[in-house]
Order: structure tokens, then C-alpha cells, then sequence
């Protein structure tokens, strides 16, 4: 697996991983969703990718991705989010599934970030979600 965060610097945009050039900041993601605002984003309109931006701030929330990764990631989302959320849906949850998904993904826990994700990564988050119950293996138990 590759690295998955960037700093992105002070007012640095990041680069598009398709073209390698600078993305264009956008106060406004309505141009994006036909006239919905969901905030912030940052675009590389040649490539059609974009990520939106952290609630009140200006950092990106993964990578940007074409159409193809978007599909991708909300797929891996979907699968993700059932899981964790089907059982007991207190905060720590979430970060306990995640953890059990770096593990079965085979990656570091500060590593695993669906939003920092490519096409393949998240098609073997799907996989593992429907293969396995993302809950923390009980002590002493082996795989």
C-alpha cells in the first residue's frame, strides 16, 4: 500500500493524483451538485476530480477523486458504515471497526482512512466487510 496522507501545507492546495498538477480551491461545492452547497472543495477540473473539505476549515477530507473512485468510496462507505453501525453505535465503534479493518486490510490503523483510498483499496474494504464482522477479536483468539 502507498502512503495515505499528505500534508497539504498552509493554503497549499493538493496536487491531483491523476494529472499531478494543483488543485483550484472552491469556497462552494454547488457548481459541483447542481446548485447544493456542501461546502468547501478542491477541484482539478480537467481530470473531474474533486474532495470536499473538513467541516470549517479548508482541509481536504481524502483525496480527490474522478467519478470512478467517488462510486468507490461511497460503496466502501456504505459497506463500512453497516457494519459498524449494526451493533453497538457509541464513538468508539467506529474506531474500534477501523482498527479491525487496518488489520484485516493489512495496514496501519493511522493508515486506514476511506477518503485516502484508491479503486482497489476500497473494493477490498467491501470484501472485508462482507467477509468479516469488523468487531475486535476476543483476547487470545488467532486468526
Amino acid at each position: 500500500m502507498k502512503p495515505r496522507h499528505r500534508d497539504t501545507g498552509a493554503g497549499r492546495p493538493p496536487s491531483c493524483p491523476y494529472c499531478l498538477r494543483p488543485s483550484r480551491f472552491l469556497a462552494s461545492s454547488a457548481p459541483l451538485y447542481h446548485g447544493h452547497d456542501y461546502g468547501p472543495v478542491y477541484v482539478c477540473e480537467p481530470c473531474g476530480a474533486w474532495v470536499g473539505c473538513h467541516r470549517g476549515t479548508e482541509r481536504p477530507l481524502g483525496r480527490l477523486a474522478n467519478a470512478e473512485l467517488r462510486r468507490a468510496k461511497v460503496q466502501a462507505h456504505d459497506a463500512f458504515d453497516r457494519v459498524w453501525r449494526s451493533g453497538d453505535d457509541h464513538p468508539r465503534a467506529r474506531g474500534e471497526a477501523y482498527r479491525r479493518l487496518a488489520e484485516l486490510l493489512g495496514i496501519e490503523p493511522s493508515q486506514c482512512h476511506i477518503g485516502m483510498m484508491d479503486v482497489e483499496d476500497c473494493r477490498r474494504v467491501v470484501e472485508a466487510c462482507t467477509r468479516e464482522a469488523l468487531t475486535p477479536r476476543p483476547p487470545g483468539r488467532r486468526e
